[in-house]
C-alpha cells in the first residue's frame, strides 16, 4: 500500500502516524495492498478554497475526499476486483486542532479519526441519510477501536 503524503500546511504533523492509520484502515477494509492513496495536509486557506469550489461550503472543513472518477474500489465482500489508485484525501490540521479541543482528545487522535473518515468516503461510504450515517460511523469506530488495540501509540 503506497501512501503519498504531502504536508503543505506549514504545521508540524506526525505524517508517519497518519500514514500508518491509513494503511491500517485500508487493510481492515480489504483494499488491495497494491492500491495507492494521495494524502494532502493543507493550510486553512487552501482547505477553504477546496471546500467552496468542490462542496459549495463556506469556510474551511476538516477533511475532503476525492475518489477517482468511476473507480470506487469494491467493498471486501463484493467479490469484485480492486483498483490501483483510490483517490485523494485532504486534511486540515487547524480545523482538526479546534475539533480536538472541543472533543477533549489530542489533535493527533482527531486527525487519525478524520483520516479513517476520509478513507471511508473514498471507498464509497456516506452519511447523508440516517442509515448511511449509522453504517459509516459504526465502521469508523470499529476501525479506530481495532487500531487502538493493536497500536502501542494508541
Amino acid at each position: 500500500m503506497a501512501i503519498e503524503l504531502i504536508n503543505e500546511s506549514g504545521i508540524e504533523v506526525d505524517e508517519g502516524a497518519l500514514a500508518d492509520v491509513a494503511v491500517f484502515a485500508l487493510g481492515e477494509m480489504g483494499v488491495n495492498p497494491a492500491a495507492d492513496l494521495s494524502f494532502l495536509i493543507a493550510d486553512i486557506d487552501h482547505m477553504t478554497d477546496l471546500n467552496k469550489r468542490w462542496m459549495g461550503g463556506s469556510g474551511p472543513t476538516d477533511v475532503l475526499s476525492f475518489p477517482m472518477d468511476d473507480a470506487i474500489p469494491s467493498r471486501p465482500d463484493s467479490g469484485e476486483g480492486e483498483m490501483d489508485v483510490l483517490g485523494d484525501l485532504v486534511l486540515s490540521p487547524e480545523v482538526a486542532e479546534r475539533q480536538a479541543v472541543e472533543a477533549g482528545h489530542s489533535t493527533l487522535d482527531e486527525m487519525r479519526m478524520l483520516t479513517v473518515h476520509g478513507i471511508l468516503h473514498i471507498l464509497g461510504y456516506d452519511h447523508a441519510e440516517p442509515q448511511q450515517a449509522k453504517e459509516m460511523f459504526g465502521l469508523q469506530n470499529r476501525i479506530l477501536d481495532a487500531w487502538r488495540r493493536r497500536s502501542p501509540q494508541g
